[in-house]
């Protein structure tokens, strides 16, 4: 694939800090017009990657092209994007109206455009009637809402946003997801997200890009991000997982059977996880489900399931508001599930049935 086929592209990006490598050889592609979000831990390389797009940072090996160009030794001011940060980083002493006028007038913007352009801005933003207040007289959200508009000003090619959400109230980051992926798609700038909050991550993004010790375990939309992982990292970084371990015992063009203690389950054979996506009988396994995959019946309800069951106490409810999560005893190993059909005839001590569909349990080879 050309670099001209992509708005950003990164080839074989290598750093290191000391002898710490902190990007070891990614290769990246940002697709015109997607919102894009680099996910993974602390310390996993994605800011990084966000500071090499910019120019804030030169990698020791590997090249960046925006819009096809190779703007590798291009300086930040000359590539055209507008960044968010996650501390605002508005001028304390100009209104919200000089903060978005300032990088109007560095790319010498006329004086009768610049007014339009604010106001249109500040319109995306809801933030319209505060033109003349200063940022220390505006709430965490608003500001973060002028700094977005101040990226969006200048009409940018690409526009580059690290953590913005992370100083928020868990109330104010979910208000402004939603206006952030509003506002991107209503202008269709190529947009590249860094965070390393899941839900922000799979809620918002065209395509997700999950990093571990510098480099991409898996690029994806949030569906398969979520229900095909390729990689152990990922099912466990993306959301809740419960694991068990087994030994092949069959394998067919449709399913494997797996002997987990004493008992067996059968997994379809496209959930295979890793790079060779293929096992034989014998093969030490690892299998993975989430908490909300795991269906649970009464003893009184086996005759009437669809699926395999496997015999478990309960011992722990716990409810959340919208849903129940339940810990069970199954093969010895505790067991969450999360459900919305709360039985009240399950109560710790409870002996039931839980059982999944061969299509919503992950394999890998140990």
């Amino acid at each position: 694939m050309q670099a001209t086929q992509n708005d950003v592209q990164i080839k074989g990006a290598f750093k290191q800090f000391g002898s710490s490598v902190v990007l070891n050889g990614i290769d990246l592609e940002v697709k015109q017009g997607e919102l894009l979000t680099l996910l993974g831990p602390s310390g996993c390389g994605k800011t990084t990657t966000l500071n090499l797009i910019a120019g804030f940072l030169e990698a020791d090996a590997g090249e960046v092209f925006i819009k096809g160009k190779n703007v590798t030794k291009v300086p930040p001011y000359k590539r055209d994007l507008g960044m968010v940060f996650q501390t605002y980083s508005l001028f304390p002493h100009m209104t919200v109206y000089e903060n978005l006028s300032f990088g109007l007038k560095l790319r010498k913007v006329p004086k009768a455009d610049q007014e339009a352009k604010i106001s249109r801005a500040l319109k995306l933003v809801k933030m319209l009637g505060l033109e003349h207040r200063y940022p220390r007289e505006l709430s965490g959200g608003q500001r973060q809402r002028v700094a977005i508009a101040r990226a969006l000003v200048v009409e940018p090619e690409l526009l580059l946003l690290d953590e913005p959400l992370s100083n928020l109230d868990a109330k104010l980051r979910h208000e402004l997801r939603v206006e952030i992926k509003r506002l991107q798609k209503e202008i269709g700038v190529t947009t590249i997200f860094v965070t390393h909050d899941q839900e922000e991550a799979l809620s918002m993004s065209d395509r997700v890009v999950v990093m571990n010790g510098g480099k991409i375990e898996q690029i994806s939309s949030p569906t398969d991000i979520y229900n095909h992982p390729n990689t152990e990292f990922v099912f466990n970084f993306i959301g809740k997982a419960n694991s068990f371990e087994g030994k092949v015992t069959a394998v067919d063009r449709q399913q494997i059977t797996v002997k987990m203690d004493q008992d067996i389950t059968h997994v379809d054979v496209k959930n295979i996880m890793g790079i060779d996506r293929a096992c034989a009988v014998g093969d030490e396994v690892k299998l993975y489900i989430r908490p909300e995959k795991i269906h649970i019946v009464s003893k009184e309800e086996v005759g009437q399931a669809f699926i395999e069951l496997h015999k478990a106490k309960v011992t722990q409810i716990n409810y959340l508001g919208t849903s129940w999560e339940i810990d069970v005893n199954m093969l010895g190993k505790s067991i969450q599930i999360l459900t919305s059909d709360y039985n009240s005839t399950w109560q710790v001590g409870s002996e039931v049935y839980v059982g999944w569909n061969p299509s919503e349990i992950m394999l890998m080879k140990k």
